[in-house]
């Protein structure tokens, strides 16, 4: 520590640096020192921007903003609505976090003067202060809380509270009677809610004065207290400072105004005689000073005569600021440079006295002017010395409102007379954080809201996480409703949920308490910021919507009302949003839950809860155990009487240190100076994390001087659930401590009945079935046996364990290094294959036994890994992606730390914040032949996004041995089909709840198995291992650097954004007409119409279909309007034409075509899709296969890799918009490519068979037809841009891919807008041009539900078929999916042919209205939509985020407002139950954020031609933000 000490002699400490760590901490040649007597102002560079601390006022963030803030600091009785205002303690001291090392120190400036502080962007921080000295103590802590540890070393360590007053406790101003006191604690008793201490505030006193009571409202208070002991409860009251002049009810004398006169107790006047007088809740009144000695004294007989009449068990002090309803006096204030000081810091009113003393007035310290600030402290000590006098050796408690550094040894806080509103549910966690940097961690805000009637939800998320405050009490003001739980009713949600919470609460408070314990012996803070145990993830230095108890204990709570998508089951489970670590994953949080997380590697001591602590201190003792990765696990209690004071001091304690390690718990008793007169046991311990049954469970009790006997436990004393598990860093909590330990991991609880909670220590020993889980299946596929697996040269061994295989590699199955050498920019390897095993066990694919690695840093949060056999040239992905110029080759700017292991060779990655690994290869079983490769690694934890495309039951893969197979095939959404794009690319969320991406750039066919290790295994059957690792490390970040290296997001047209209608099988054209019309008459909101390959004559690109001559006209109508129309293009071309046709033709003479390699015939490959032969009139009874037959013309697939294609595609475009219509965008489809026979015209690939049938198939739709089933045969060629011949086996996933950008040219070239694209076949890239349908889904429930989970993989703009294409719509079910389908980017209600129409206007009024209502919605919002689809294409935000009469939602953990009403849902970070009528989807805002809008209009045209309009939704602080992005809508450029 260095204090820096300046006087009117300017002095400085080596050159006015502080330093440390190799640059400057405080650096105070920034500016020039100012100090005049009046106007002190120093100012000092800091190393960075992340500031907390300073105080008090309502930090709406816990990190302060440094663009040029500046925060008041001289005390006030003010209101904490979120303004920048000061109010009622003085904190000049903030902690900063220097950089990414963690590395933190703390600035005190000791100086009780009114001050400002300023920060400003260099950053820098600015003091200007009207009086004393600059007294600076610098903290150079290393951590964050040795900072806060070190401060409070200075200021003196908190108190450890009475155990009681950790229970929780009710109030409020003006019950009105004792009667209604007692009615309110009844009802509460009655519903058995855990409740420890009663209030009462300034009504209990005969008008207002203190030391009295009411003779007729509060007649029986003296007996009070005796009533709330008889069940075990405790009784505070309040005391003001403030002592009236006035006599009491009937001319009676005010002894103790009459007693402070004669011992001159009061503040004076300048002249220091008179006494200064102004008026407070009594009228006039007097102000004692608390810095004379005469008034402490007159303060403890004045509360000793009144406990002996009012008897109550400890006090709360209140208006010490010193708060004064005149402004400085009765008189008024003197015009002199005291009340009017040279310079008056940015405080509230500008004036310094004002709602207080004035400046000049004299007190025993000095000068108002300089001690007003420390007024409540010295009140507090007085109070302090009252409190001995009364208590004696009791603890008691003392609750301050005005505070200044060092009240915390004696007193707690609360945060003031906040409003029932979500904002300050909200505000109060950083202000909780910041009084524990200020060493008051005895803190918490009024539950529910002190003004307002507060709503029934946002009280019960209130009640929720305020059973989290270390001082938990419900306090609301006079003229309001009552908000006590009970007051809710006996069934009520709100009371339900705050019993769950309390009583979780009183489980825990032997942690509490121990945390308490901590905080008084060696300054560690009890509430505690996320950034204190992950100083450097520098996601967490801006948490401040959760916070911590201690280092184990997560509370994520419901801030804001909260966005719900429904759920078609309740769930037990939180997937952890661990706020810490950067990245949120949605908790399943029902209106009656917060989020919960006990943080792996914690031991919490517990005790059996009961309504008071008076009777839960009776109860046994337990420990929750959560083990960490390494299965380990550590903690402590500490525990007393509860009561008395000093007991530390004393050694009148009891000290137990536990910990797990190889599992063995040990109970070691490290100080025994307490014996605890219920003769408390452990009697239940629950283990966390543990992943198999134990065996046995034995128990050894190591008694003074001697060993006792182990004891084994039976079974009957251990519970197993294994049903449900957790995997993130912090372990679900809420449902342990219930009726039913509904677990969200494999726990194990141990019953005991005799380890003593005394000066005993004790070992817990179990043992653990080893798993199958890292086994690596030799043979995955069908119909394994020993002799098959054995001739791979793998293991066969047999497994209980479900779905484990029973053939697997040996551990040394690979590969090993041969060489390594290392460079700045990365790792080159050469590895040989472990040849004492044999092949892989598929001859026709050998082996390549030496392979080259390739690793390379290519940024700070992007690496790759490509693993090639150099000695042969082997198909890699044309696909061009955007990496740096310049890797990154300095080691501390990378995010990550990449090793090889060499026997066998695997690359690990580990997150060096963390030091978690991300990846790990050296598992066995890697191969790399001619045709199959695999590689496995394991995972760095379940939860697992991405790959596709295929239908996937949940976002979050299920990792029991599911595999997924990716091949681009025309085939409809379905469990476990491969569908039309290809996207080998995962984001993988971390225990750390940090996020990376991994993208394997290979385009053959391939599968992914996911196994419980957790792990997962890539087989691909051609190219090479080309990964690409993004580091995140939010789960938003891991999107957009991705997109960075892929491409960001198209942005779409503005009118794209609108609704779209389409339909396969609309007859002519009048049919489009009527719609349209009909669609105009209801007034929907629609923009968009398509015509699909209906307006196709026999379904031919390019040409007109005699049934829809009219539609040129309608499209120019319909545009001329403000519609826009889009019309489909498949790639297949018709090659058995009679009459002229061009693009055929011309694409023949320009070599369009894929056709066989040269030695195989150099002709075309001939499929059928669509276009029928002509002069044919197809026979729709025919079965499927025999209208192919009989009706489909031979098709010629465009290889739109070549750059002739390109320009043929080109020209048909602009020639059919020439000369036959116009449109406005494009719509390509059938391009995995499809076909409808497999291969070619008559089923026989010409060349290599295994290319149809590779050695492996992976699992496949249709996986027995080989790879040429529905599509084009394998040994097809295709030609690259640069020349390079290839196979189609190699490039089939990427055809829509090479279809999508020539379109996109085309569409941008020939309509001289931006237009859209819309593509069936994607991959990654795919989204720099288009967008995406989720294909040809079902018109069913399950599909609507499904469409939410569809992959995006960078394709932003996406939407599922609304109301499903297949089969007939339900009414109900279209109706909810317009609702939810006018919230796709991409929304469009489309069908297919022989089913009814399901448009809108196809149902009756009651479905159009609702249709109408929610595309207003939409329409409204459209600005908001553009904007993010801005942001998407310039920084790769997403879009979409995940996230009956009835639906179950999720509300995350923020303020949200019904879009509907306006109101704030008042529940946040729970799941919901929704009244959901038909015609209404649940709609919300998120608070804190502002949403551009328009009156929307029937179509986009006419809407942008409306006025722009906000959506101003604020958050808890009262702020919010938003951007707004706005151009012509279609023009090309950026």
């Amino acid at each position: 520590m260095i204090a820096l000490y300046f006087t009117r002699e300017p002095k400085t400490v080596e050159n006015g640096k502080i330093k440390t760590h190799q640059h400057s901490q405080f650096d105070t040649t920034f500016a020039p020192l100012v100090f005049a007597d009046q106007y002190l102002q120093l100012s000092a560079k800091l190393p960075s921007h992340n500031i907390y601390g300073l105080g008090e006022h309502v930090h709406q963030n816990y990190r302060h903003d440094t663009n040029w803030r500046t925060w008041p600091i001289f005390t006030r009785d003010a209101f904490p609505n979120g303004g920048t205002h000061n109010l009622y303690g003085h904190y000049p001291f903030f902690l900063c976090l220097e950089d990414d090392s963690g590395k933190s120190f703390g600035v005190f400036l000791l100086n009780s003067n009114a001050m400002e502080v300023t920060l400003q962007p260099a950053p820098a921080v600015t003091y200007r202060t009207i009086g004393g000295i600059l007294d600076f103590y610098i903290f150079f802590g290393d951590t964050p809380e040795q900072v806060v540890q070190e401060f409070e070393e200075l200021i003196g360590r908190p108190v450890i509270p009475p155990y009681w007053s950790l229970g929780f406790q009710l109030s409020r101003w003006n019950y009105g009677s004792l009667s209604e006191v007692k009615k309110t604690v009844e009802r509460n008793r009655a519903v058995g809610l855990p409740y420890d201490i009663q209030y009462t505030d300034i009504d209990y006193m005969e008008e207002k004065k203190d030391f009295t009571y009411d003779k007729v409202n509060f007649k029986e208070l003296p007996a009070f207290a005796d009533y709330l002991h008889e069940k075990g409860q405790k009784y505070i009251l309040i005391l003001d400072p403030a002592i009236a002049t006035s006599k009491l009810i009937g001319d009676v004398a005010y002894g103790s105004y009459d007693r402070g006169t004669a011992r001159n107790a009061w503040v004076t006047e300048s002249d220091g005689k008179t006494h200064l007088i102004g008026e407070v809740w009594p009228g006039e009144t007097v102000f004692p000073d608390y810095t004379s000695q005469n008034c402490i004294d007159w303060w403890v007989d004045e509360y000793d005569r009144f406990y002996k009449e009012v008897k109550h068990d400890a006090l709360w002090i209140d208006m010490n600021e010193v708060a004064n309803f005149k402004q400085g006096s009765s008189k008024g204030c003197s015009a002199n440079k005291l009340n009017y000081p040279p310079y008056t810091p940015k405080i509230l009113d500008d004036l310094m006295y004002s709602k207080t003393l004035c400046m000049d007035a004299k007190q025993a310290w000095g000068n108002h002017y300089d001690v007003h600030s420390l007024y409540g402290y010295s009140m507090v000590l007085a109070t302090e010395h009252a409190l001995q006098q009364v208590f004696g050796g009791n603890r008691t408690m003392m609750l301050t409102r005005s505070s200044f550094p060092g009240a915390g040894k004696y007193s707690g806080h609360w945060l003031g007379d906040n409003g029932a509103n979500w904002n300050d549910i909200k505000w109060a966690i950083p202000g909780m954080l910041e009084f524990g940097l200020f060493g008051i961690p005895y803190i918490g805000a009024d539950i529910c809201g002190f003004f307002d009637d507060s709503s029934e939800e946002l009280c019960r998320r209130w009640m929720q996480v305020g059973a989290f405050y270390p001082f938990s009490r419900n306090h609301n003001a006079e003229g309001y409703q009552p908000q006590d739980p009970a007051w809710y009713g006996e069934s009520s949600l709100l009371l339900e949920t705050s019993k769950h919470y309390l009583t979780i609460r009183y489980t825990l408070l032997p942690y509490l308490y121990t945390l308490f314990y901590k905080a008084h012996t060696s300054g560690d803070t009890v509430v505690r910021p996320l950034l204190h145990e992950f100083y450097s993830d520098s996601a967490t230095w801006t948490v401040d919507r959760q916070f911590l108890w201690g280092k184990y204990l997560l509370i994520t709570p419901v801030l804001d009302p909260v966005n719900i998508h429904p759920k078609k089951k309740k769930k037990k489970t939180y997937l952890e949003r661990l706020g810490q670590r950067k990245t949120h994953v949605e908790l399943f949080l029902p209106a009656d839950k917060l989020g919960l997380h006990i943080r792996g590697g914690a031991i919490l001591p517990t005790q059996e809860p009961d309504v008071t602590t008076t009777y839960s201190r009776l109860k046994p003792m337990g420990l929750i155990i959560a083990l960490d990765d390494n299965h380990q696990a550590t903690g402590e209690l500490f525990w007393d009487d509860g009561d008395s004071r000093a007991t530390v001091e004393n050694g009148n304690y009891i000290h137990y240190d536990f910990s797990v390690v190889d599992n063995v718990l040990t109970m070691t008793a490290t100080h025994t100076g307490y014996k605890d007169p219920n003769n408390l046991k452990f009697e239940t311990i629950t283990v966390l994390g543990m992943p198999h049954a134990p065996n046995s469970v034995s128990v050894t009790h190591f008694g003074p001087g001697e060993t006792s006997e182990i004891v084994e436990l039976k079974n009957t004393s251990i519970h197993h659930d294994a049903a449900k598990e957790v995997n993130t860093q912090y372990r679900h909590i809420s449902a342990l401590i219930t009726n039913s330990l509904h677990l969200q991991f494999k726990s194990y609880l141990f019953s005991f009945f005799n380890l003593k909670c005394e000066n005993e220590t004790y070992r817990v020993e179990w043992d653990s079935v080893s798993a199958d889980y890292q086994r690596v299946d030799c043979h995955p596929e069908a119909n394994a046996d020993e002799a098959k697996c054995t001739q791979r040269g793998c293991l066969w061994n047999e497994s209980n364990a479900e779905n484990v295989p029973w053939c697997f590699y040996p551990e040394d199955y690979g590969y090993s290094v041969l060489n390594y050498a290392e460079s700045p920019t990365g790792i080159t390897v050469d590895i040989n294959r472990n040849t004492r095993y044999r092949s892989s066990g598929r001859p026709d694919s050998p082996d390549i036994n030496s392979l080259r690695v390739e690793i390379h840093y290519h940024s700070g949060d992007m690496l790759q890994f490509k693993i090639y056999d150099p000695s042969t040239e082997r198909f890699e992905v044309p696909v061009p992606l955007t990496v740096p110029s310049t890797p990154e080759s300095n080691e501390d700017n990378r995010l990550y730390k990449v090793s090889v292991t060499d026997s066998p060779f695997g690359i690990q990655v580990v997150r060096k914040s963390t030091g978690t690994t991300i990846w790990d290869s050296s598992m066995p079983g890697f191969i790399f032949s001619t045709m199959f490769i695999q590689v496995s690694t394991k995972l760095s934890s379940k939860f697992v996004y991405g790959f596709g495309e295929t239908e996937h039951t949940s976002f979050k893969h299920d990792l029991n041995y599911h595999t997924w197979g990716m091949f681009s095939k025309d085939q409809p959404p379905g469990y476990k089909m491969n569908c039309y794009g290809v996207h080998p690319f995962y984001m993988g969320l971390e225990n750390t709840g940090d996020a990376h991406g991994v993208l394997l750039l290979n385009s053959n066919a391939m599968d992914v198995t996911f196994q419980p290790t957790p792990s997962l295994t890539y087989r691909t059957i051609g190219g090479i291992l080309d990964f690409y690792m993004v580091l995140g490390p939010t789960p938003e970040m891991v999107v957009q650097e991705y997109t960075s290296l892929v491409g960001r997001p198209v942005l779409p047209a503005y009118w794209s954004l609108g609704f779209q209608l389409c339909r396969y099988g609309y007859a002519n054209d009048s049919e489009i007409e009527n719609l349209y019309t009909d669609m105009k008459k209801a007034g929907i909101p629609y923009d968009v119409q398509y015509a699909d390959i209906d307006y196709m004559e026999r379904q031919l690109d390019f040409v007109l279909d005699s049934e829809f001559q009219g539609l040129p006209a309608l499209v120019d109508r319909m545009r001329g309007e403000g519609m826009r129309f889009i019309f489909i293009l498949d790639p297949a071309i018709s090659g058995n034409e009679t009459d002229p046709y061009p693009a055929f033709e011309r694409g023949v003479a320009q070599d369009v075509f894929i056709k066989w390699p040269k030695e195989l015939g150099d002709g075309i490959v001939w499929g059928k899709v669509w276009p029928d032969f002509p002069n044919i009139t197809v026979n729709e009874d025919l079965d499927w296969d025999t209208q192919v037959e009989i009706y489909r013309s031979y098709a010629a697939f465009p290889d739109f890799f070549r750059s002739q294609t390109a320009s043929w595609w080109h020209q048909e475009i602009k020639d059919f918009y020439t000369n036959v219509m116009k449109f406005d965008g494009l719509w390509i489809d059938m391009n995995e490519p499809a076909s409808f026979v497999h291969g070619t015209v008559g089923g026989e690939c010409l060349g290599d068979q295994l290319l149809e049938f590779p050695p492996y198939m992976p699992p496949l739709e249709s996986q027995h037809e080989g790879l040429k089933h529905k599509t084009l045969c394998m040994n097809s060629e295709q030609i690259l841009s640069d020349g390079k011949r290839v196979k189609h086996y190699d490039v089939h996933n990427l055809y829509g891919w090479s279809h999508t950008k020539p379109t996109y040219d085309a569409l941008l070239d020939v309509t001289g807008n931006r237009g859209i694209v819309v593509t069936r076949s994607t991959y990654p890239s795919s989204g720099k041009w288009a967008g995406h349908w989720l294909g040809d889904n079902n018109a069913s429930w399950d599909q609507l539900y499904k469409s939410i989970i569809g992959p995006c993989f960078s394709l932003f703009q996406t939407g599922a078929d609304i109301c499903g294409f297949f089969n007939e719509a339900e009414y109900e079910m279209c109706l909810r999916w317009m609702q939810l389908g006018a919230f796709y980017p991409y929304s469009r209600n489309h069908n297919g042919k022989g089913n009814p129409r399901q448009d809108p206007v196809a149902w009756d009024d009651r479905f159009a209205t609702a249709s109408k209502d929610v595309l207003n919605i939409r329409y409204t919002l459209l600005p908001y939509l553009y904007t993010l689809m801005f942001e998407a294409h310039t920084q790769g935000s997403t879009v979409v985020r995940p996230g009956e009469t009835q639906v179950n939602g999720y509300i995350p953990a923020a303020r949200w407002y019904d879009y509907h009403t306006a109101q704030d849902v008042g529940v946040r970070g729970k799941w919901l139950t929704m009244s959901t009528p038909l015609e209404r989807i649940n709609l919300h805002v998120r608070g804190g954020y502002i949403l551009p809008w328009q009156k929307p209009e029937s179509n986009t045209r006419l809407s942008r031609k409306n006025p722009l309009g906000l959506i101003v939704a604020l958050s808890d602080s009262g702020t919010a933000e938003g951007s707004f992005f706005w151009d012509d809508g279609e023009g090309i450029g950026e």
